[in-house]
């Protein structure tokens, strides 16, 4: 696989600040999990692809937070979406993810909404291209992706929106460059955790899917297996010039003989070398 570990090269810029704690509304009465199984076995491999590889692989000069099927909370009086997956630059788990208060996205606590939502389609149930839409982009959500690997809304299995003027507009095309976050998405075929299928993937500036750990693992064993490979050669061929050079040797050592028994065959017949015409 083609790819490698990239740096987010996305510009931090000031975001508004949490809420003082002291303002935070009481959030006992909310129910921020129901322990209900809902995703199906793709959803949840797919749910762990675009979460995984970002804190595996990928490099950002910001903190971040990565998230799959938790809620989000813009208000206590509306209940809460809960994206498939979700991306927020500039912000920081808090030490403990026990408290109630910590359990969730919280928007006031977060001091912004995140920075892309995705939604994968399961079936006609969800809402994803009307309630959702309207709904992540009255939260200020730069951008909202759907996937539909079934086409149960539309023909087209990808969507990518990006917020203009408080409402989604659809970009063009399938593959989508995010310049504000650094990251794009895009449709790959190809092996996940034993399946053969086409994945959504976040990809770096070039193109390339941001490698997964197991990924990352295999180009490191690539490239040391062909640093041993080229060590290796390098021995042979270290081998073979000693050899030669040993060959050498033993030629010099012969001449060097034969010329020593001449010249004790030369002196026994009276003649110094020396006095031999060249």
């Amino acid at each position: 696989m083609a790819t490698d570990i990239r740096t987010n090269q996305a510009m931090s810029v000031s975001e508004p600040a949490p809420l003082p704690l002291e303002h935070w509304p009481s959030v006992e009465h909310l129910v921020t999990e129901d322990d209900t199984p809902v995703d199906n076995i793709f959803s949840e491999k797919q749910q762990r692809l675009l979460t995984e590889p970002l804190y595996t692989s990928w490099i950002s000069d910001v903190p971040f937070l990565a998230l799959a099927n938790v809620g989000l909370f813009h208000s206590v009086r509306v209940p809460p979406y809960v994206p498939d997956v979700l991306f927020s630059l500039n912000v920081q788990l808090p030490e403990s993810l026990f408290p109630k208060s910590n359990r969730s996205y919280f928007v006031w606590e977060y001091g912004k909404s995140p920075d892309v939502v995705i939604e994968i389609v399961s079936n006609r149930e969800g809402n994803e291209d009307r309630d959702k839409l309207i709904g992540y982009a009255r939260m200020g959500i730069p951008f909202y992706v759907i996937y539909d690997p079934e086409q149960w809304l539309r023909a087209e299995k990808l969507r990518s929106y990006e917020l203009r003027g408080g409402r989604y507009e659809q970009l063009p095309g399938e593959a989508q460059w995010m310049p504000s976050i650094g990251l794009g998405v895009a449709l790959w075929d190809g092996d996940f955790e034993g399946h053969q299928d086409r994945w959504l993937r976040w990809t770096d500036l070039t193109g390339n899917p941001i490698a997964t750990g197991a990924e990352r693992a295999g180009l490191e064993q690539q490239r040391a297996d062909a640093e041993m490979q080229r060590a290796d050669v390098e021995m042979q061929r270290a081998d073979v010039e000693m050899r030669r050079a040993d060959a050498e040797q033993q030629r010099a050592d012969a001449e060097r003989q034969r010329a020593e028994i001449l010249s004790q065959q030369l002196k026994r017949l009276g003649i110094e070398p020396q006095d031999l015409p060249r």
